[in-house]
């Protein structure tokens, strides 16, 4: 005890305690950047790595949520099942009404790999100019309904330029089951 009061007279000894206390802060804070900092950052990065899967959680949700939006709009343009016959007639009336002939449509449906969906195909022969046949395959393609040229084969070919031509055609439209009225997304 006697050394310490010694060094107390000295003329840095006034100092002594100041430096002890900065010495005791300076353990502290280093302790407190170890232990409480490190703490911290561990925390944040954490809660960066979740807020980071919550963005992208929200991203799947707002991408699910337009894809829903797209098909609730496919199923609505889609024909149902049992307007496919009308839909084959409408195809005829508009051949007629462009002057193409179309002697034996047929039509019949495939099963597609989607529940409550199949293809409906209409398919045969069409014979007319050119110029009407162009405007029935436009007219075809730009309709209301979704109808999909899938083949065109020329069968005969015209040697003069106002002679029919003649074309093997496969139309697709793809129609909804009854039952798909019921799961269609949204309801």
């Amino acid at each position: 005890m006697d050394r310490f009061l010694e060094l107390l007279r000295t003329p840095y000894g006034p100092f002594l305690p100041w430096i002890g206390v900065l010495m005791t802060l300076s353990a502290i804070l280093v302790m407190e950047r170890e232990w409480g900092l490190t703490a911290a950052e561990k925390t944040r990065s954490t809660l960066e790595v979740e807020w980071a899967q919550a963005r992208q959680a929200l991203a799947y949700h707002k991408e699910a949520k337009r894809a829903k939006l797209d098909l609730r709009q496919v199923w609505e343009v889609l024909p149902a099942e049992r307007d496919f016959a009308p839909l084959a007639l409408g195809v005829t009336e508009e051949a007629k009404r462009d002057h193409v002939t179309l002697p034996a449509l047929s039509y019949k449906t495939e099963p597609t790999p989607v529940a409550n969906t199949t293809k409906g195909v209409l398919q045969g022969s069409m014979s007319g100019r050119y110029e009407d046949l162009r405007r029935f395959l436009y007219d075809i393609e730009t309709a209301e309904e979704l109808l999909f040229i899938e083949d065109l084969n020329l069968v005969g070919s015209a040697s003069q330029p106002n002679q029919a031509l003649t074309f093997n055609i496969k139309i697709v439209t793809y129609l909804r089951g009854d039952a798909a009225a019921a799961v269609t997304p949204g309801s």
